[in-house]
């Protein structure tokens, strides 16, 4: 899922502190918020951007259907602020919170499949159109980090993603867009999602990433691969961890062979996808496919 600088955002919880804070950054980039949900605080103003009790009461408020919702609300609430952006025609949700319990996760996708929604996340970074806007926790405003140009990049990991993303700038290279897709063992918009999204952006024309160990979404996304014409390169975190042993995201667990680091670069390299041993390598070896 890509949003794109015109598009409206409606930010659900936005009056908490780390919602206050990250709205402001989202709104000097250029993101256009157009207020917020909050049922304890309907009817007040923050941020200078009204405050709704639903984000069906904000639907109701627009000339046109709300473009994106992003959700900063409390574990336990976040299927509620999930159905309700549902049932406003809000078809782009992106979920920022982590430790939501998984059976409400499943819920709401199952939801959002049938209204044909998509969402990102829950526990992602966020997405970042640079040069338009982003939605979510990731440094967009650091020129250094995101300028603008035709990599698109998909990490499961925010802080890895932010080093692929300086490492591409630094080598000459830009960012047509980065979808953080979250580190939880379910999630909405998995790899494979993310790159048939890239595989058909017009902007993209190389792709970076940046998957781990656990799961199978990297297996998954290689049989996508081999379909594609664009080139793809890749680093795979979690090497050297022991089967049966979480490792940082709640996604990251091996089970014998199953999610583990072979297995995924067998699947990726037998697809064409470059798999480097370490991040710094992306762009040089993008730039090579790029230009071969």
């Amino acid at each position: 899922m890509i949003v794109r600088g015109p598009e409206t955002v409606l930010v659900q919880g936005i009056t908490g502190r780390q919602a206050t804070f990250w709205s402001e950054r989202m709104t000097e980039y250029g993101t256009r918020i157009i207020g917020g949900v909050n049922p304890k605080k309907a009817g007040i103003e923050h941020l200078g951007l009204p405050v709704w009790g639903s984000a069906k009461d904000a639907a109701k408020d627009q000339d046109k259907a709300i473009g994106c919702s992003c959700v900063i609300v409390p574990p336990p609430g976040v299927k509620s602020s999930v159905l309700d952006a549902l049932e406003a025609g809000i078809r782009k949700i992106v979920i920022l919170t982590e430790h939501v319990p998984v059976h409400d996760v499943m819920y709401f996708l199952s939801a959002a499949r049938e209204a044909g929604a998509c969402v990102v996340g829950p526990n992602t970074a966020g997405i970042v159109t640079p040069g338009e806007c982003f939605v979510g926790f990731m440094p967009a405003f650091n020129e250094r980090v995101f300028k603008p140009g035709s990599v698109g990049v998909i990490s499961r990991s925010g802080s890895l993603g932010t080093l692929v993303c300086l490492d591409m700038v630094q080598a000459g290279l830009g960012i047509s867009a980065f979808i953080g897709i979250g580190g939880d063992p379910v999630i909405g918009t998995t790899t494979r999602d993310a790159l048939e999204c890239f595989d058909k952006d017009k902007k993209t024309e190389g792709i970076a990433l940046i998957g781990e160990i656990g799961g199978s979404m990297e297996e998954d996304a290689a049989e996508y691969a081999r379909t594609m014409s664009k080139p793809i390169v890749s680093f795979m975190a979690g090497a050297a961890s022991p089967p049966g042993k979480k490792m940082g995201h709640a996604g990251a667990i091996v089970m014998g062979d199953k999610g583990s680091y072979a297995g995924k670069k067998k699947a990726l390299e037998g697809a064409g996808v470059s798999v480097l041993p370490t991040p710094s390598m992306l762009p040089d070896a993008l730039k090579e496919r790029l230009s071969g």
